[in-house]
C-alpha cells in the first residue's frame, strides 16, 4: 500500500521520530522499522544492518536505477540524554509552538533525516536517472560508532555513491571541515587503606588530578603555539577531560581512578602525537610516585576515533550541493560527524549541509525553525530535479 501523500509529510513523519526516545544507551530499532515500513509502504526497499546483539540497527536504502554513483543522504538516529536537563515542552513528543518545532533530535539530526525520507519517497515517485541514497545511523553520538558496519558493507558493493550529504545541523550552509575525535580513558592506579593514615596510601584520585594537570597544560601549550589562539571557532587541536570516576566511600583512600578524556583535532594534526606526549609526562610522573608507591600507575585506552573532514572547497560535491542553495560560500563545524569516514574510508566525497543549528543541540527544550525545515524541503526536491 502506498501512503496517501495528502497525509503524509515532513512534519507526521518528523512527529513520529521524534516519538521514539532514541538516546544512545537505548535500541532504536523501533524508529529504524518504522521508517523501513514507510519507505516499503512506497515502493523502496531498505537494508538493515544489525549490531551483535540485535538491539540496534542501521538503515540503507537506494531510489532509482541499480548503478554507480548518485547522492547519499546520512544521518543518525541516536539523540542525547535528556537526564539532568530542565524541559519546558515534552521531550520525545513534537510541540509546534510558533514557528518553531520542540523536542529532543528535532535540530540533532531527525529534521534532516524527516526531510530526507520525504525527498526519497518523492523520487520513487519520479523515474530518476541518477540514483539516490539513503544512509541513517545507531550510536553517532557515542563517538560514530555504529556506522561501521555500514562502511563495512558499502565498502564490499559493487556500486557506491559518487557523494555524501551528512545533515546535520549547519543552518543550510555547506561545511567542508570538521576535526576529528580520539576518545580515552586513563587508568590511574593507587592503594587503598583507611583515610585515617591517609598519607601513608597514593591516592589514586590525586593521581588523577596531576594527569589532569598535564591535559591542561598540554592544551595551554597548544592554544600558545597557534597562529589564532582568540579565534571563537577554536581551529586548533583541544585536549578535554570531560568525565573522573573513582571512590567507594569517604573513609577509604581509594585505589583506582579513572579518567574519561578526548583530543579533537583538525585534519593536519595527529591526535596520536599528542597522546603519545601526554603518555610520556605521565611517565615521567608515575616514575618519580612509585619511589615511594611501587604500585602506582597510569594505564592509557583509546575508546573509539573518527577522522577530521577536510574536503577541497573546489570538488564536485561543494559545488553541487552549493547550486543547491543557490550561493557560493563554505564553512566548518567545530562538531564531528560520521563525513570523515565515508571520505576517508569509502572515498565518498562529503560535505555537512542541515537545518537547524547546533547552537539549539543538546540542550533542553532543543528546537528547529519551521523555516529551516521548509528550506531543507525545497534543498532536496531541487537535488531531485537533478537526479531526473
Amino acid at each position: 500500500m502506498v501512503v496517501d501523500t495528502e497525509t503524509l509529510s515532513t512534519e507526521t513523519i518528523l512527529e513520529r521520530l521524534i516519538s521514539f526516545d532514541t538516546t544512545s544507551r537505548n535500541s532504536n530499532l523501533a524508529l529504524i522499522n518504522y521508517i523501513a515500513n514507510l519507505l516499503k509502504q512506497n515502493g523502496i526497499e531498505s537494508v538493515l544492518i544489525a549490531n551483535d546483539d540485535k538491539t540496534k540497527a542501521n538503515l540503507y536504502a537506494s531510489v532509482g536505477p541499480q548503478a554507480a554513483g548518485g547522492v547519499m543522504l546520512s544521518g543518525h538516529t541516536d539523540v542525547v540524554p535528556i537526564d539532568g536537563q530542565d524541559w519546558t515542552y515534552p521531550a520525545f513528543k513534537l510541540t509546534k509552538d510558533n514557528s518553531r518545532y520542540y523536542g529532543r533530535g528535532t535540530t540533532d539530526m531527525k529534521g534532516f533525516i524527516a526531510c530526507a525520507i520525504t525527498a526519497a519517497i518523492s523520487a520513487q515517485r519520479k523515474t530518476l536517472n541518477t540514483p539516490l541514497h539513503l544512509a541513517f545511523s545507531y550510536d553517532e553520538e557515542i563517538g560514530c560508532v555504529g556506522v561501521h558496519s555500514l562502511l563495512d558493507m558499502l565498502s564490499a558493493a559493487p556500486n557506491k555513491p559518487a557523494m555524501c550529504i551528512v545533515g546535520e545541523p549547519t543552518e543550510l550552509h555547506v561545511a567542508t571541515k570538521h576535526k576529528g575525535k580520539t576518545a580515552i580513558i586513563a587508568y590511574c592506579t593507587g592503594t587503598e587503606g583507611h583515610s585515617a593514615l591517609a598519607p601513608n596510601y597514593q591516592n589514586a584520585i590525586h593521581l588523577a588530578c596531576d594527569l589532569v594537570d598535564i591535559l591542561r597544560d598540554t592544551q595551554a601549550e597548544i592554544a600558545a603555539a597557534s597562529s589564532q589562539p582568540d579565534d571563537p571557532h577554536i581551529p586548533y587541536t583541544t585536549v578535554h577531560a570531560g568525565r573522573i570516576h573513582a571512590g567507594q566511600a569517604l573513609n577509604i583512600v581509594p585505589n583506582l581512578c579513572s579518567v574519561n578524556f578526548e583530543i579533537r583535532h583538525p585534519a593536519i594534526d595527529d591526535p596520536m602525537k599528542v597522546l603519545d606526549k601526554i603518555k610520556s609526562q605521565a611517565d615521567q610522573l608515575v616514575k618519580r610516585i612509585r619511589q615511594r608507591f611501587p604500585a602506582a600507575g597510569i594505564e592509557f585506552e583509546v575508546l573509539n576515533a573518527y577522522p577530521a573532514l577536510d574536503t577541497p572547497i573546489d570538488s564536485d560535491v561543494v559545488k553541487f550541493v552549493q547550486s543547491l542553495l543557490g550561493t557560493n560560500k563554505t564553512s566548518f563545524v567545530a562538531f564531528g560527524t560520521e563525513g570523515g569516514l565515508f571520505s576517508q574510508q569509502l572515498g565518498v566525497p562529503t560535505v555537512v549541509c542541515g537545518p537547524g543549528s547546533m547552537e539549539q543541540g543538546h540542550k533542553p527544550d532543543e528546537f528547529i525553525e519551521a523555516q529551516q525545515l521548509q528550506q531543507c524541503e525545497a534543498m532536496l526536491e531541487r537535488l531531485v530535479e537533478q537526479l531526473l
